[in-house]
């Protein structure tokens, strides 16, 4: 690869005129397996209680809890997976993965890039290199040994991996104030799991919620400990106030022009019947659904419902079938509100939570195609 200084990587593995490591490489090589081997991202305090005083132990203990609180689950998830990748491919290269170099770096994402980093292997996308590169980044330096990504071993490079590899991001397909009305219909008004679907499809298509955030949701503030919002119940709807990418903020969800689609009816009818007084709001329904679980929901049985429901309903019936099966998923509520609430766009981006309207207005499927038709206007 032109520009790169690296050497041969079984030359560079054998090297006997290496300087000897320092105790702090091995404590930092030996958290970095310890993360490949767990999947558990490294925290910015250390991890062995001997280097911290007694009186502080606790205090530290609940700093590292903190410090993961800090990025979601599944940005954690991902991250060490990501490492892990990383990590394997330097073991099979005979490269060390401290301290950071941007030549392998920049060598790694290529690989990626190429589908050279597994055998047998497909080529990731831009988007998970992109993903890969931010965990990389993350990694080192939490580990105190910053990677400089606008080194051009890998700014140079990602450019030139976006321009041959980028394409037009795969967005779900939304579903409109109609296709809600008909995927409702094929749920089970007279079961308890029927009864919570309806009230979770309702509630994040009028809340613009996102999947985490449906499923997040308790009754109360400080139900729980992995709460990540709560709503409460008034005369004129509902308000649902959640924590997510932007913080905290309050969400309105006015009542419905008819019971049968009414967001809040359709949750207080779960609730009663469900009889849930505390703690999560959509929980597993067991026992032949009759019962109704302590757990909460996860993010990916939101996601199926929409599929299952939005597939029943006969949405996009006019694509080939196995197309209609990738086209929805839980962001097919979220892009659904945004394409059909005939609003000011300000309403909608405050609704959905979005720091500009410029990316309220790509949840925005098929709203406003030809409404204003430059060719006319210019006399043609």
């Amino acid at each position: 690869m032109a520009g790169f200084d690296v050497q041969n990587p079984e030359n560079r593995a054998s090297e006997s005129s290496a300087p000897p490591e320092s105790p702090a490489a091995g404590v930092d090589r030996a958290a970095g397996a310890a993360s490949a081997e767990t999947g558990n991202l490294p925290s910015p305090l250390p991890s062995d209680t001997a280097s911290v005083p007694a009186h502080l132990e606790r205090l530290a203990g609940r700093a590292r809890g903190y410090a993961e609180a800090a990025s979601s689950q599944n940005t954690r998830r991902a991250y060490a997976s990501d490492w892990t990748h990383f990590c394997s491919w330097c073991r099979r290269q005979g490269l060390e993965v401290a301290p950071p170099s941007p030549q392998v770096v920049g060598i790694y994402i290529t690989a990626c890039a190429t589908g050279a980093a597994i055998a047998g292997g497909k080529a990731n996308s831009v988007a998970t290199i992109e993903r890969r590169l931010s965990a990389l980044s993350w990694h080192y330096t939490q580990r105190g040994t910053p990677l400089d990504r606008k080194d051009r071993h890998i700014a140079t490079v990602m450019a030139g991996i976006r321009n041959t590899h980028g394409a037009p991001p795969r967005r779900k397909e939304a579903v409109l104030g109609d296709d809600v009305v008909a995927m409702l219909e094929t749920l089970n008004r007279g079961t308890l799991r029927g009864l919570r679907d309806r009230a979770m499809l309702l509630l994040g298509f009028a809340g613009g919620l996102r999947r985490s955030e449906i499923v997040g949701l308790d009754l109360h503030r400080d139900d729980t400990k992995d709460g990540r919002g709560w709503v409460e119940i008034l005369d004129k709807g509902l308000l649902v106030t959640l924590t997510g990418k932007t913080g905290w903020r309050d969400i309105e969800i006015g009542r419905g022009s008819a019971d049968a689609t009414c967001p809040v009816v359709a949750l207080q009818t779960w609730l009663k019947l469900a009889r849930i007084a505390h703690g999560p709001l959509f929980r597993r329904v067991t026992g032949e659904g009759k019962e109704v679980g302590a757990d909460r929901l996860t993010p990916g049985q939101v996601a199926r419902l929409v599929k299952r429901a939005a597939l029943a309903a006969g949405v996009r019936a006019d694509l080939p079938e196995r197309e209609r099966e990738s086209k929805f998923a839980g962001h097919s509520l979220r892009a659904g509100l945004a394409s059909s609430a005939e609003v000011d766009e300000r309403y909608v981006q405050k609704q959905l939570g979005h720091a500009s309207v410029e990316m309220t207005r790509r949840y925005q499927r098929r709203r406003d195609r030809f409404r204003v038709n430059l060719t006319k206007a210019a006399g043609l």
